[in-house]
């Protein structure tokens, strides 16, 4: 009688690890599912972030702004300047901030 005891009470135990177990396994299972929701919904995001910042860079798009409401000219030749910089200083700089 009381090995039939024992052996229900392990019975119901195992029940009841099994029904934690299974529960577990689906919140787990329903918070993957809204991860890779989210990540979908972050990657159509992005690509549209891409598209809307290739739009906005269109240089023929800059240069009419330029030379329309900013009023910004090409400077003449003998006003340009050409600074070179290595590559170490460039690299260097980054490093520092």
């Amino acid at each position: 009688m009381v090995r039939a005891g024992v052996l229900l009470l392990l019975l119901i135990v195992c029940a009841l690890s099994l029904v934690t177990s299974r529960h577990q396994a689906r919140m787990l299972f329903v918070e993957l599912e809204r991860g890779r929701q989210q990540a979908q919904t972050y990657e159509v995001d992005y690509d549209r972030l891409q598209l809307e910042s290739s739009t906005w860079s269109v240089p023929a798009r800059i240069d009419r702004l330029g030379r329309g409401p900013l009023a910004m000219q090409l400077p003449e030749p003998g006003r340009i300047q050409v600074i070179e910089v290595p590559p170490s200083q460039i690299f260097s700089r980054g490093r520092e901030q």
